[in-house]
């Protein structure tokens, strides 16, 4: 008896569930040999409405979530994704036509990523906060505080890295995100959200999309419920037209080289300065 194989079905992510694109649409990609792989869902501006809606939503608990535990949870996501490494792996290799090892490398970087960022949660209002001198009796304290709902667009390649360096030091510092994965190479994002919903990061706190890139970048740019835009994954000429977008609601709007540093958490959050009276 002929077994037939149980095809996976794409789907968004948006507040901890699944969801096809309410506009039904689908998009195609191919390996790296140009053969037919998968047909992820196409995200609409309505899509990207909800998405954002959710991460409003759940932005008071992560951002009122101590540090320390939003550190565990990070953590966590990145022993999740270490038991995942093979399919990592594979839908690595198949789509950017790298070999293992150099899959197997990218995979491990994304999970040290994890690990690095966690570490930064409950730390990041030391370094960046401070006592200042005034004249007076009185205590002047300033701390790092969330912004509030980012949009990320994910470099487009490395799919897997490009992604996890750009959404963890958003959720490091507190911010719930709205991700716009790689277009042409989406699928390991999608399985990140398959981690992220096995995980302890409630649901809401990252909404992923799938689609066309430049076809969501003017409606996240306007949207005046998002605070700020990480635009790595952005084509320059894609850029300009965004930043114009993105100036009505005052987003704070970056590019980032590769790597990691503290700097991509510090650029999505805000200084917060209270005064107190000293006691006698």
């Amino acid at each position: 008896m002929t077994r037939i194989d149980v095809k996976k079905t794409y789907k968004l992510y948006i507040g901890g569930a699944f969801p096809r694109s309410e506009s039904g649409r689908t998009y195609e990609i191919n390996d790296s040999n140009g053969e037919f792989i998968a047909n992820p869902a196409q995200a609409s501006r309505k899509d990207l409405r909800d998405a954002v809606l959710a991460a409003r939503t759940s932005l008071p608990g992560w951002s009122g979530a101590t540090a320390f535990n939003r550190g565990q949870i990070l953590y966590r996501v990145a022993e999740m994704m270490e038991s995942r490494s093979g399919q990592f792996i594979d839908e690595i290799c198949a789509l950017e036509g790298v070999t293992k090892t150099v899959a197997k490398k990218q995979i491990e970087e994304s999970i040290d990523t994890w690990v690095w960022y966690s570490g930064w949660c409950d730390k990041i209002s030391a370094i960046a906060g401070s006592t200042n001198p005034v004249s007076g009796p009185f205590y002047n304290f300033t701390t790092p505080e969330s912004m509030g709902v980012i949009g990320v667009f994910a470099a487009q390649k490395p799919s897997l890295l490009g992604l996890v360096q750009a959404l963890a030091p958003v959720l490091a510092g507190g911010n719930t995100a709205v991700v716009v994965t790689s277009q042409k190479f989406p699928l390991p994002a999608i399985s990140l959200s398959e981690v992220l919903a096995t995980s302890d990061v409630p649901g809401g706190v990252v909404n992923i999309l799938t689609g066309k890139t430049n076809e969501l970048a003017p409606w996240m740019a306007s949207h005046m419920d998002v605070d700020g835009l990480d635009i790595s994954g952005l084509s320059k000429d894609v850029e300009t037209q965004t930043r114009i977008e993105g100036t009505e609601n005052l987003k704070r709007i970056h590019r980032f080289p590769d790597g990691n540093s503290p700097q991509r958490i510090l650029a999505f959050m805000e200084d917060k300065t209270v005064w107190h009276p000293v006691g006698i």
